[in-house]
């Protein structure tokens, strides 16, 4: 499933789906289905309009980013906190060694702040090699040099290296957590991904807080043209259709309890 979720992925992206329609059009037209190829292409530059020029993708990662809003005040108490990888390039970190972050890098910051913030919590970092290869360092194992940096003592770090994609975070987060005492953990993830993600942890009950960081938008987001930022657009739309794609499928597949969790 993991294999198939990758391929279908590498697909369904809305770039992909814009030369794979354009390219059947091509295809279409050589043999002379003229209507068919117009009507392909025209789905394909529609799609890249919207893609490219319009805050489509915005919009739809707000409404996931609105789904778990974050308490304007620290809790109380926090013993344990759980990170979800995704954070690090860990192409980069394999070869180079070191600390290198991506858009993500707000997930470990924000865990960095809690962790002085309440110095006597568990940190558990679930995230291994999610590439198809399997060749790379995955996110548990770069987090440890990133803490040990910042004088956090090995001892209050867990890493759970295994896990490939979310559903496997939550199941093999869940013995772990299960062995060390720890329940009611700070869940912490991109905003935009905590829907599925405590979705995902409840169908493993495990009960956490949604921690969500990361934010991709201002959170005032409107449907509208936008010529002044496509590459941005395509970004962003590129993380809404994952995203919903994932929360879908997985309801599909009865891995999470609704296509939409709520609070």
């Amino acid at each position: 499933m993991f294999v198939l979720s990758k391929l279908v992925w590498m697909a369904a992206q809305p770039l992909s789906l814009v030369f794979f329609l354009a390219l059947f059009a091509l295809l279409l037209l050589l043999l002379r289905w003229r209507r068919a190829a117009v009507i392909l292409l025209s789905a394909a530059l529609l799609m890249l309009f919207a893609t490219l020029y319009t805050t489509t993708g915005s919009y739809l990662l707000q409404a996931l980013e609105a789904r778990f809003p974050r308490s304007a005040q620290d809790p109380p108490n926090v013993a344990c906190i759980i990170v979800l990888g995704g954070a690090f390039e860990t192409e980069v970190t394999t070869a180079r060694g070191g600390i290198e972050l991506n858009q993500s890098a707000d997930r470990f910051v924000e865990a960095l702040r809690l962790a002085f913030r309440y110095p006597q919590a568990k940190i558990l970092v679930s995230g291994g090699d999610g590439s198809l290869s399997g060749v790379y360092e995955g996110d548990a194992a770069a987090s440890l040099r990133f803490f040990a940096a910042f004088g956090l003592p090995r001892e209050r770090l867990v890493a759970e290296a295994t896990s490939r994609n979310t559903d496997e975070n939550a199941q093999n987060s869940r013995p772990i957590l299960s062995d060390a005492g720890l329940s009611d953990c700070l869940l912490i993830t991109s905003a935009f991904h905590m829907p599925r993600s405590v979705g995902l942890f409840r169908k493993a009950a495990l009960a956490v807080t949604p921690w969500p960081t990361d934010f991709r938008t201002s959170g005032k987001v409107t449907l509208a043209l936008d010529f002044t930022q496509p590459t941005l657009n395509a970004q962003q739309m590129a993380t809404a259709t994952r995203e919903w794609l994932g929360l879908a499928s997985y309801w599909a597949l009865g891995r999470i309890d609704a296509v939409f969790p709520a609070p």
